[in-house]
């Protein structure tokens, strides 16, 4: 039986934990109380573990490096952490997009887009290209769903407009992805998916030790309701495509089973670069090259497309006005 909430506290801050957190949320160590906890591995000598004071990002960082930037905001104002225990992926996602290439999918990003300027590719600088490796949960459930709604396909010689029908819908999802990530929000992310899950391999086979390595800043027992409702809404749309016609009044009554959940990486270029002194940061998926991030605005052409309009509409007010 598990310890009431009030008697399990972190060994190191003190934070109060549960049954289900693997890890304090606050500090890193491990919950020996959580019911599936597994043994850590040991840390390898040149990797530590530190904390931006800038954004408040923490990861592991190997210290044969000669200066430690933050990938996320710049910042090299990096505090090292003392005793941290992160938590140990089960899986990893190598990283198959080189550098050049990371550095070749920003400069077509730059050049494409009307809104861009015109030298947005030509002039722009680029400061820091950074592999990092970002935490994810990884979900995956069973569902039972019951479902009911109105459907405008009213059989012949019927009276109204609408018929009520129902049904029921099981279905099994996985590799639903929630970000364990500190800095880094849902909208990035979600920005640059797909990733190819079935390409993960056990940590041992990756190099994590001269790479930076977020640590896990969401516990589980966060994580897990935003996973139940992302099951929801894809149960909820799957169940809404058997009304024929289209439908109004939809109702779905999910029973999810088998939840799990295991820990992952997934491989994030963190690109810098500036334009005209001004700084943006963009995000290239590791191993599809999807792309996402801020890019410089064309104020002169915004003028342009106004004073266009400006002129259309002058030209439509004085024909009617004739």
């Amino acid at each position: 039986m598990s310890k009431p909430l009030a008697d399990i506290r972190c060994q190191i801050c003190r934070s109060r934990l549960d049954d289900e957190d693997l890890f304090c949320s606050n500090c890193g160590t491990e919950n020996p109380h959580h019911r599936d906890v597994e043994p850590l591995p040991v840390q390898q000598p040149s990797v530590y573990s530190f904390r931006c004071d800038g954004c408040g990002a923490s990861m592991s960082y190997d210290t044969s490096a000669k200066a430690l930037r933050c990938p996320f905001c710049g910042s090299t104002k990096m505090s090292k952490q003392e005793n941290v225990r992160t938590l140990r992926p089960r899986w990893v996602v190598p990283f198959r997009v080189p550098y050049d290439k990371a550095t070749q999918i920003l400069r077509k990003f730059l050049a494409n887009g009307f809104w861009r300027p015109g030298d947005a590719a030509s002039s722009s600088s680029i400061d820091k290209v950074t592999q990092v490796f970002v935490p994810f949960w990884v979900f995956a459930a069973d569902t039972d769903s019951f479902w009911t709604g109105d459907s405008p396909k009213v059989p012949y010689g019927a009276r109204g407009n609408w018929v009520p029908v129902s049904g029921k819908h099981q279905s099994h999802y996985d590799g639903i992805l929630v970000g364990a990530s500190s800095i880094l929000t849902a909208e990035e992310i979600d920005r640059i998916r797909p990733f190819d899950l079935s390409k993960a391999v056990p940590p041992e086979e990756v190099e994590l030790e001269h790479v930076i390595v977020e640590e896990f800043r969401l516990a589980r027992k966060f994580a897990k309701p935003l996973a139940v409702s992302m099951i929801e809404e894809r149960e909820a749309a799957a169940c809404s495509r058997y009304l024929p016609g289209g439908g109004r009044n939809v109702r779905v009554n999910v029973t999810i089973s088998s939840l799990s959940s295991e820990p992952v990486l997934l491989p994030i270029w963190i690109m810098v670069y500036h334009y005209r002194k001004q700084t943006y940061r963009v995000l290239v998926n590791g191993q599809t090259g999807e792309i996402h991030g801020e890019a410089p605005f064309s104020y002169a052409k915004a003028a342009q497309v106004g004073l266009f309009i400006f002129f259309v509409l002058a030209m439509l007010i004085a024909m009617s006005l004739f």
